[in-house]
C-alpha cells in the first residue's frame, strides 16, 4: 500500500493533536485523554500501512457507529489529500445548481470541510502586541449577529449564514404538554373515584366499605407528524425545514412519543426512518435518494388523500399533532384539496399550517389552494426564519392559539 502523506514535516504527534481538534470541531466528543491514547497507540502500531493507521485512530476516537461518517471525511481530507484547504474551501462556496452527473456530496463532507477551515487544524497564532491608538466603537444601536440571523429570511441567507442557521436550528426544541388519557391510575388525592379498588378493599372486610379509593387520569405524550412540501416553489425553505424536522426527531427529552416525517410534491414519501440517523448529513442524503419529486410540481390534494388513505390510521392515533408545511399553491381542483384537508383535520388532535408566504405583510388568502385549506386548520403561522420556528412553540403549547388564521379568514369574505 502507498505510504500516508504526513503533513507539516512529519511531526506525527502534533498532527494527531490537530486532527483531534478537527474531529472536535466537526462535532465528535474527542478529549485530551483520547489524544494521548491515540499517540501511544500509533507509536506501538506504526504508520507503515494506511489501513492500520486508519483503524488505530478510529479505535481511539470513535465511540458510536454514527460517528464514522464524519471521521472518514475528516481522515480523508486531513491525512490523504495534499490540497486539503483548497478542496475544503470549495465545499463551502455557495451552492449552485449543476448537472445531475456531477458528484454529489457524501455524508458529513460539509461538516468536515467546515471543521478544516475553522482553524481546527492549525494552532492559534500568538496575540500580536501592537502599540497604537485605541478606537472605541459605539455599538448600542447595532443589531447583534445572532439577532440578525434569527430574523433573516432563509432565501436571503449566504452560504455562511445558512451553515450557522443550521447549527441554530439543531438546538431548537418543540415543547409539548402531555394529554390526559381516559385510563386512570391510583392516586391518594385523585379527583376520580376508583370503584374497583373500593370494592376489592370492601371484600377483604366482609363487604363493609370504610373508605373510597381515589384515582386520577393517566398522562400520555402525543405524536408529531410533519408533512413537508418539497415542490419548486418551496425549494428555498424545504431544506432548512428538513434540518428542523431532523432536530425534532432526535431531540432528547422533547416529550413526543414518536415523530413521523413525510415529503410531498407530486407524490407522498415517508422519510421517517431516514431522519432517525443521528448525523444530519447522512439522514438528508438517504432521504434525498428516496425522494423522487424534489423541486417538481405540486399536487397537494392528491398527496393529502394518499396520506389519509395509507397512513392516517397508522400515525395519527394517540392525539397526534400535524404540521402541514406548504405554501398552498395547488394546481389541481381546490374542492379535492378542501375535502382532504378537512379529513386530515378531523383525524388529528391539532393541525398547524406553516406557510412561508405569510412573511409578507400584504399576504391575503386569495389563492384557491389557500382558501381551501385555511378553514380546516387550527393555527396558521409563518415559517421563513429561525424566529418563526421558535414561535412555533407557542402554537404547540397553547390550545387556543390560531396564529394569523382569523386575520386571513377576514380577507376571504
Amino acid at each position: 500500500m502507498p505510504e500516508i502523506r504526513i503533513p507539516e514535516d512529519g511531526r506525527l504527534a502534533q498532527n494527531i493533536l490537530y486532527f483531534a481538534r478537527t474531529l472536535r470541531a466537526a462535532g465528535l466528543p474527542v478529549g485530551p485523554g483520547r489524544v494521548v491514547d491515540a499517540v501511544k497507540a500509533v507509536a506501538v502500531g506504526g504508520v507503515d500501512h494506511r489501513t492500520d493507521f486508519y483503524h488505530t485512530l478510529a479505535a481511539c476516537f470513535l465511540s458510536r457507529p454514527e460517528q464514522r461518517a464524519v471521521f472518514d471525511q475528516c481522515f480523508h481530507m486531513f491525512w490523504r489529500d495534499p490540497q486539503i484547504l483548497e478542496k475544503a474551501m470549495g465545499l463551502l462556496l455557495p451552492e449552485i445548481k449543476v448537472a445531475p452527473e456531477e458528484r454529489e456530496k457524501r455524508a458529513a463532507e460539509q461538516r468536515a470541510a467546515e471543521a478544516m477551515t475553522s482553524g481546527a487544524r492549525l494552532p492559534p497564532p500568538p496575540p500580536a502586541e501592537e502599540e497604537g491608538e485605541e478606537v472605541e466603537i459605539d455599538a448600542r444601536l447595532t443589531m447583534s449577529t445572532e439577532e440578525h440571523l434569527a430574523s433573516r429570511d432563509f432565501e436571503q441567507m449566504t452560504a455562511a449564514e445558512i451553515a450557522e442557521a443550521k447549527r441554530a436550528i439543531a438546538r431548537l426544541a418543540l415543547p409539548v404538554r402531555p394529554i390526559a388519557s381516559r385510563r386512570a391510575r391510583p392516586a391518594a388525592h385523585g379527583h376520580l373515584p376508583d370503584w374497583r379498588a373500593t370494592m376489592r378493599k370492601a371484600m377483604r372486610r366482609g363487604g363493609q366499605v370504610r373508605e373510597f379509593a381515589r384515582a386520577t387520569r393517566r398522562e400520555r405524550w402525543p405524536a408529531l407528524v410533519c408533512l413537508c412540501d418539497i415542490s419548486g416553489s418551496m425549494a428555498g425553505y424545504s431544506r432548512m425545514l428538513l434540518h428542523f424536522l431532523h432536530a425534532a426527531a432526535n431531540a432528547k427529552g422533547a416529550g413526543w412519543s414518536k415523530v413521523h416525517a413525510f415529503t410531498f410534491g407530486t407524490r407522498l414519501t415517508n422519510i421517517t426512518r431516514y431522519l432517525r440517523e443521528r448525523d444530519v448529513d447522512e439522514a438528508l442524503r438517504r432521504a434525498g435518494r428516496e425522494v423522487q419529486d424534489w423541486e417538481g410540481g405540486t399536487r397537494i390534494g392528491a398527496c393529502l388523500e394518499a396520506f389519509n388513505r395509507d397512513w392516517s390510521r397508522r400515525v395519527l392515533g394517540q392525539g397526534a399533532v400535524v404540521l402541514l408545511i406548504t405554501d398552498g399553491l395547488e394546481r389541481d381542483e381546490p374542492e379535492r384539496l378542501g375535502h382532504a384537508a378537512e379529513r386530515l383535520a378531523l383525524s388529528c388532535r391539532k393541525l398547524v399550517w406553516l406557510n412561508p408566504l405569510l412573511r409578507w405583510d400584504g399576504f391575503e388568502a386569495r389563492a384557491a389552494g389557500v382558501r381551501a385549506i385555511l378553514p380546516h386548520v387550527d393555527s396558521f403561522r409563518a415559517t421563513h426564519s429561525i424566529d418563526s420556528l421558535r414561535e412555533l412553540a407557542e402554537a404547540l403549547t397553547r390550545p387556543d392559539d390560531q396564529g394569523a388564521k382569523a386575520r386571513m379568514l377576514a380577507t376571504m369574505r
